[in-house]
């Protein structure tokens, strides 16, 4: 059977090294409720990410949700279209509203002129999504959050090690969350974590990430079982050794594909982190036929790009049943663009040159036919 090449694939550590972490459990028998290596965790992340308080989640969609949850929000949530199921799915589970606002066409990035555009007397919050890891246009962002006195949330799924101007995205707005699944750059299995500045705040998640519970006698607000297990941290403190190394092997294909694609008639993601993590090789097509086309050569040859993000999910079948077109009550027409021809190519730190000049052969190839 062919090797069939995804858009990406899990790192993993040296079998050695996890099976070290792996008899500490079996030492300790206690396989979870904030266990050594979820400490242990949690205070190596805060020196690696450069954050103050950081929580970790058995996954990022939990920490969408407490992140939503912390604030007791009421009414309408504004957000990108262009997207992870995730992020919307959170808003709409959460008893809130979503609205969509558009996306510069350069960033990918929800559009801060359309979101103030978006504001009304529902609307709470801002939850914004540092597309492919790319930072939001934060300041602009934050002046509409204090201007209209609305909670300033980021999905940050994508911006692990990112930073803005040298700091930390994870430190801007009110709250970040962050996705360690295992597709991303940085993985626990599953797992995620909820950053916040904020000390009463924090203490709040981690309340929420376990039932409201503070004590054996004490349970003080309506919280979820959100907790991250050992056997999660250990692959975490494992995959964190070589995080340097991986991102800079990204690095690498990443700019390879740019230099070697840059002589198409595509486009690429205008990047505004001062640090990046080159998580994804986003390209843009002329038109949406030729993306498609692409798209069916390289799965031809066991190729497996992916469109990210399309479709939209004002498009997903719970919004379009309801007989309204989201799309077009939101006026999306740079996220319907960008949707249309956007393919994400195969990015991992293992992927060898040969198969990146294949990809980039087919990708000629079936642009020039």
């Amino acid at each position: 059977m062919k090797e069939i090449i995804t858009v990406t694939k899990p790192d993993l550590p040296p079998l050695e090294r996890y099976v070290k972490y792996l008899e500490i459990i079996w030492k300790n028998r206690w396989l979870t409720n904030n266990g050594e290596l979820v400490q242990l965790f949690e205070k190596k992340l805060r020196d690696c990410l450069g954050v103050k308080n950081i929580a970790v989640v058995c996954n990022g969609t939990l920490a969408l949700h407490i992140a939503l949850k912390v604030f007791d929000l009421k009414g309408e949530v504004i957000t990108t279209p262009f997207t992870f199921a995730a992020t919307t799915n959170a808003i709409i589970w959460e008893g809130l509203s979503p609205v969509f606002a558009d996306i510069d066409p350069e960033t990918f990035n929800i559009d801060p002129s359309d979101v103030e555009r978006k504001v009304t007397k529902d609307t709470s919050a801002i939850l914004a999504v540092h597309t492919y890891g790319n930072p939001c246009y934060v300041e602009e962002l934050e002046k509409i959050a204090e201007e209209y006195n609305l909670k300033l949330i980021y999905d940050a799924a994508h911006a692990f090690g990112v930073e803005y101007k040298n700091k930390s995205v994870l430190c801007y707005g009110n709250l970040s969350t962050l996705s360690f699944h295992a597709t991303k750059i940085f993985h626990t299995i599953e797992g995620g974590a909820v950053v916040v500045d904020d000390d009463a705040l924090h203490e709040k998640v981690e309340l929420l990430r376990n039932h409201g519970i503070k004590s054996e006698e004490e349970t003080l607000l309506v919280g979820t079982n959100a907790k991250m297990n050992e056997f999660q941290a250990a692959m975490g403190l494992c995959n964190l050794e070589d995080i340097v190394d991986r991102i800079q092997r990204r690095k690498m294909i990443y700019e390879l594909y740019k230099e070697r694609l840059s002589e198409m008639c595509v486009a690429f993601q205008k990047i505004i982190a001062s640090k990046y993590n080159y998580a994804y090789m986003p390209v843009l097509f002329e038109r949406r036929e030729e993306r498609d086309r692409v798209y069916s050569e390289l799965a031809k040859n066991n190729i497996k790009p992916r469109k990210y993000f399309y479709p939209l999910t004002p498009n997903f079948d719970y919004f379009t049943k309801k007989g309204e077109d989201y799309c077009i009550k939101y006026n999306l027409k740079n996220a319907i663009d960008v949707s249309n021809r956007v393919l994400c190519l195969p990015l991992y730190p293992d992927l060898n040159i040969s198969t990146i000049e294949k990809i980039i052969d087919i990708i000629k190839d079936t642009v020039k036919g």
